[in-house]
């Protein structure tokens, strides 16, 4: 009696359980091509969103090379006009040497030599003028001295906002990337379960026909179909797409591409400078690459969106090739290397490559 009613406790419980259990049906075809429909278009905004993206890093590249270039020519300005209010400084001393320690022609003698009140006045109005004039020359040239200094902190302050922004765009961009990734590699997987899906759908059509025919055929023919198996079947696996890009065919000249190499080691330790394109003394990312490409007999353009977009794409980089990212160029040199101008405050440097694309001119 106890054994009777410990079983039928035991099987309630498992019919309970099976109740309680929901049971999910496999997603059809339909479903699983609606889910991947909607995971491309959001594929489609995130790329147009990326493409965005890359358009303002790019623009924000040639705004801060331009501040750049506009701080270089405020720091100039800013050393002349310090010399200009020294030598100023300087000749107004000498004057007032002049008139008050020299002889005969000091400040009392010019005075005391007059020859009625009338050329006193005239006198006194000569020595009164020259001073005024010291002064206001003297004046206006700290004034400009000032101003040029002002406009300096200015434009500074404009390009640390510049930079901050710049920093916050590649920061959004990595975010895209990944979410990008993300999705394609859901895309990716929602393909295989579609292919995966309709060859099942295939193989349970090819049994219910099987079936079908058999049941049609007398019992004593009926035989079961051989090299049938696989008919419905695509190979069992999913066909992806090659992600390898063709390779450029045809080196360039070696010797042109070993003198931008060359060109770039040159610079090594020279600061980096937004805006700067003068060798040895500061240079920004594309203006590096701008200088090793001259310096080879090459003329490439300014910023690093346009000097990729001209070039040669290659999917195989060799020494002297440009590595490109939105926003930052810089010289391949081979074993996953290259020569960059990589941010303010730091010189420029061999750093492992980060790069999404390369381009050749040589």
């Amino acid at each position: 009696m106890k054994n009777r009613l410990t079983q039928a406790v035991i099987v309630a419980s498992v019919a309970s359980a099976l109740v309680a259990t929901p049971v999910f049906a496999e997603p059809t075809v339909d479903d699983l091509k609606k889910n991947k429909a909607a995971a491309e278009s959001e594929v489609g905004s995130l790329q147009e969103e990326l493409t965005q993206l890359v358009s303002k890093i790019s623009q924000l590249e040639s705004d801060l090379i331009e501040k750049g270039e506009e701080i270089t020519k405020a720091e100039d300005d800013l050393k002349e006009a310090q010399k200009q209010e020294e030598e100023q400084y300087e000749d107004m001393k000498l004057r007032i040497k002049f008139m008050y320690e020299e002889g005969d022609t000091s400040f009392v003698e010019t005075l005391v030599s007059a020859k009625n009140f009338s050329d006193l006045v005239n006198k006194a109005e000569y020595v009164q003028n020259v001073h005024t004039y010291d002064r206001q020359m003297l004046t206006a040239y700290v004034e400009t001295k000032q101003k040029v200094a002002d406009l300096k902190d200015t434009l500074e302050e404009e390009m640390a906002s510049m930079e901050n922004m710049q920093q916050q765009f590649e920061s959004d961009k990595d975010s895209l990337d990944a979410t990008l990734e993300s999705k394609q590699a859901e895309i990716a997987n929602l393909d295989g379960e579609i292919q995966a899906a309709v060859e099942k759908a295939a193989e349970e059509r090819r049994k219910e026909e099987e079936a079908r025919q058999q049941q049609a055929r007398q019992p004593e023919t009926a035989q079961t179909p051989s090299g049938e198996a696989g008919a419905g079947s695509t190979g069992g696996g999913v066909s992806k797409p090659s992600t390898s890009q063709p390779s450029y065919q045809g080196r360039g000249d070696t010797s042109v591409a070993q003198a931008i190499v060359s060109a770039a080691y040159s610079q090594l330790g020279v600061p980096y400078v937004w805006g700067g394109t003068t060798p040895g003394v500061g240079l920004d990312c594309s203006g590096l690459v701008q200088y090793a490409h001259r310096v080879a007999g090459i003329s490439i353009p300014r910023n690093s969106e346009a000097q990729y977009a001209a070039g040669k794409k290659v999917s195989n980089p060799q020494p002297g090739d440009i590595a490109w990212k939105p926003g930052h160029v810089g010289v391949y040199i081979g074993n996953g290397k290259m020569i960059e101008a990589q941010q303010t405050g730091t010189n420029i440097m061999v750093s492992n490559v980060r790069a999404v694309g390369y381009a050749r001119y040589w």
